[in-house]
């Protein structure tokens, strides 16, 4: 099946209970922007059925109920495509660039280095900079959580300092919990143990997924995030507590 547009969104089926809206195909601050505005808003409008959201860079996700949908007299149309994406398009995109929306500040502890920052000496050899030179660019940025993904809790930071830009490995390797990397132009903060392909810099001592919390996820699409350096103490007295 074909999507449809609204405006320049594009609405098309991802699965029998998910539909996918496209806000353009540019990765920018707007498009994030609006992805987030529409979520917000989608969110407090909510049609019947619908159960979950997922942002992303340029798209938004939207899961529902198949079943009380196709029952759904009050959303015009024969399938439920139609029903839910006739329901989208009748909400506006209304997202203002000048509106500043306050979202949440989250500050991270980063012990930076040594045997948490496993790809430090061949960062600093390829970007031609000092370790202390790294932790003050790295830490004194104001990020953005563009995204969840790959993994539950992955955050994608937006927000790099362009002297920090490196390339992936080739080949992935084992990564830990709580490992801080950098891919390209974005950094990231690595929840669980798994394979990655990102420079590791530093380790945080947070959990950052916890299945047992309300919000699995420390953090969420749209917050802020600042890294505060500290050092090994720090990072096991942070494990102690927490």
């Amino acid at each position: 099946m074909m999507g449809v547009k609204a405006n320049d969104l594009i609405i098309y089926p991802l699965s029998e209970n998910a539909v996918t809206i496209e806000f353009g195909n540019t990765i920018n601050e707007t498009a994030i922007g609006r992805v987030m505005a529409f979520d917000r808003q989608l969110t407090n409008k909510p049609f019947a059925g619908m159960y979950q959201t997922v942002p992303a860079y340029a798209t938004l996700t939207v899961f529902f109920d198949p079943m009380e949908i196709v029952y759904q007299n009050e959303l015009p149309g024969k399938s439920c495509f139609e029903k839910v994406s006739g329901y989208l398009k009748g909400l506006t995109d209304e997202h203002n660039p000048g509106l500043k929306v306050e979202n949440d500040m989250i500050t991270i502890p980063v012990c930076y280095g040594g045997k948490f920052g496993t790809d430090m000496e061949y960062f600093t050899e390829t970007n031609r900079l000092t370790v202390d030179e790294v932790i003050r660019m790295h830490s004194e940025s104001i990020y953005k959580v563009c995204m969840i993904g790959f993994i539950p809790g992955f955050t994608y930071l937006g927000g790099l300092n362009p002297a920090l830009e490196i390339p992936r490995k080739d080949t992935p390797v084992k990564v830990m919990p709580g490992s801080v990397g950098i891919g390209g132009t974005q950094t990231g903060i690595y929840p669980l143990e798994t394979p990655g392909g990102w420079q590791i810099i530093g380790r945080t001592p947070l959990r950052m997924f916890d299945a047992r919390r309300q919000q699995p996820s420390l953090l969420k699409t749209g917050d802020r995030v600042k890294f505060e350096p500290i050092n090994f103490s720090d990072f096991e007295q942070y494990r102690s507590e927490g």
